[in-house]
């Protein structure tokens, strides 16, 4: 099974990718990950990211494209993938279908902005080991302390208000018509989001057919 996971910034795709590789026992492709592990292992495509990178630039959809097909091309991908993360915009999404990387279905969680705002406020993480919570979801046992290592949770720049309210209007104005995109393509399957984590992966299954 090939995913895409769809959904603004904050919806829970990460967490919900996370669950979702277990249940179906296929890996998750972030593209903040396989940028960084390509760097690291030094591959070409790695390495022209990394250009792009340390001048401080955006890196150019034909070198994400590049990595995610070399991605996808390993062994622990042969059985399917999600894709977190990718494709933002119709011409990476394009890009990839070119690349002849197609997806059976593309997941879109449905949430409104005022409950992002509000989810995004209260999340903080490790300045140490990087782990996540939220002060109302998922609070530490201990205010202000990571119930892992012991370091200190603070809020990340992107979680403060006026960041998360710019990221919504990009996502809005350059992610979200690839919604129509794919419905086009009879792909895709909308979910609106559950009062907790696991009802909302019960109803991404679901519209899965699991």
């Amino acid at each position: 099974m090939k995913l895409i996971l769809l959904g603004a910034p904050g919806a829970g795709k990460g967490t919900q990718a996370d669950i979702l590789c277990k249940e179906l026992d296929i890996p998750t492709i972030s593209t903040g990950n396989i940028l960084r592990a390509a760097i690291k292992n030094g591959t070409p495509t790695g390495m022209k990211a990394k250009a792009f990178m340390d001048e401080g630039k955006l890196v150019p959809d034909d070198v994400i494209i590049g990595i995610i097909t070399e991605r996808v091309a390993e062994e622990d991908c042969k059985n399917g993938y999600i894709l977190d993360g990718v494709p933002r915009t119709i011409a990476q999404a394009e890009a990839l279908e070119k690349a002849g990387i197609v997806f059976d279905d593309v997941v879109s969680i449905e949430i409104s902005d005022e409950v992002i705002m509000e989810r995004m406020s209260g999340r903080r993480v490790c300045e140490h080991c990087g782990a996540s919570y939220h002060l109302v979801a998922v609070p530490p046992k201990q205010e202000g302390i990571c119930d892992k290592c012991g370091g200190k949770l603070v809020q990340r720049r992107d979680d403060a208000p006026e960041t998360v309210k710019a990221r919504l209007e990009v996502y809005h104005k350059e992610t979200e018509p690839l919604k129509a995109f794919y419905a086009q393509r009879g792909l895709l399957r909308s979910v609106e989001n559950q009062p907790t984590v696991e009802e909302t992966s019960q109803a991404i299954l679901h519209v899965l057919g699991r």
